[in-house]
């Protein structure tokens, strides 16, 4: 383990380290002499860490979904439990729906409201992420979560300017399309099934959070974005405790669009043309 893993841990939590193992460039793991396992991670982005810790605590603060507990972060590192892992099994994820639906009814202050003590400036994944505030859904979430990621892909050259109009027609019908009003929910943010850990004990547990206020599908569309175990058994879970609104399922690919742009921003062409997709579809059902 190399010493700076281990030195990190011990100052950010008073403990010795005994021994560790690196996961990754950011992330190691880290046994003390007090009995603990922890997960010591680097954040890279100004406020990264920041955001990431405040993100973790509100949404613990809710008291509905696992949570590591933050045992002590600074301006580039923190410090959280180690989570030890079980196996996806269809009562864990109907749990874990029902745990889910309990977080986004803790409510935010408004939609694009940070964490408590959170930077507006932070990020989802290594994207920046600005939380600027709005009350009405469908206005900010174009103006704040869909447009400044298909203008950066197209600056980047990963969207072409004639292929952008799609995004934009989908934008200036998106107040009729939306749905029902519904208030601020306490997202995760960045809830893809990566970002979700299935513990030994039983439970689904949260970590590497974009946590703000937003609307509940979005979290929901992205967790069936990439495939997550047991999928199904999650909605039913989320439905059984606050059902969703009518209409929901034809409403999936309008919350996926923000974070497939945010992926054709990091990672190319393809999550672009996924995007595109989405929106066609969207216009097409309409």
């Amino acid at each position: 383990m190399p010493d700076v893993h281990g030195a990190v841990a011990a100052r950010l939590t008073g403990a010795s380290a005994l021994r560790g193992r690196v996961l990754s460039g950011s992330l190691a793991e880290v046994a003390l002499d007090d009995g603990r396992t922890v997960m010591v991670k680097r954040g890279d982005g100004r406020d990264a860490v920041r955001a990431e810790a405040t993100g973790l605590r509100w949404l613990a603060d809710a008291g509905a979904v696992r949570v590591p507990v933050v045992h002590g972060h600074d301006e580039r590192w923190l410090v959280s439990d180690r989570v030890p892992s079980g196996r996806p099994r269809p009562q864990t994820a109907r749990r874990f729906g029902r745990d889910l639906a309990a977080l986004h009814r803790a409510g935010a202050p408004a939609f694009g409201a940070p964490p408590p003590g959170g930077p507006r400036d932070a990020f989802i994944g290594s994207a920046p992420m600005r939380n600027t505030e709005g009350e009405d859904w469908p206005g900010w979430y174009v103006e704040h979560r869909v447009l400044p990621y298909l203008r950066t892909a197209v600056d980047d050259g990963t969207v072409r300017r004639a292929e952008a109009a799609v995004v934009e027609r989908l934008c200036a019908r998106l107040p009729e399309l939306a749905g029902p009003a519904e208030p601020p929910a306490r997202l995760h943010g960045d809830l893809w099934n990566g970002n979700v850990l299935w513990g030994e004990d039983g439970h689904a547990w949260l970590i590497d959070p974009a946590a703000h206020g937003g609307h509940r599908e979005t979290d929901l569309a992205m967790l069936g974005l990439f495939g997550c175990p047991h999928l199904d058994d999650v909605l039913d879970g989320y439905q059984e405790a606050a059902p969703l609104a009518n209409g929901w399922r034809d409403r999936v690919g309008l919350h996926q669009l923000f974070p497939l742009l945010v992926h054709a921003v990091l990672f190319g062409r393809a999550y672009a043309e996924q995007a595109l997709s989405v929106a066609e579809r969207a216009l097409r059902g309409h």
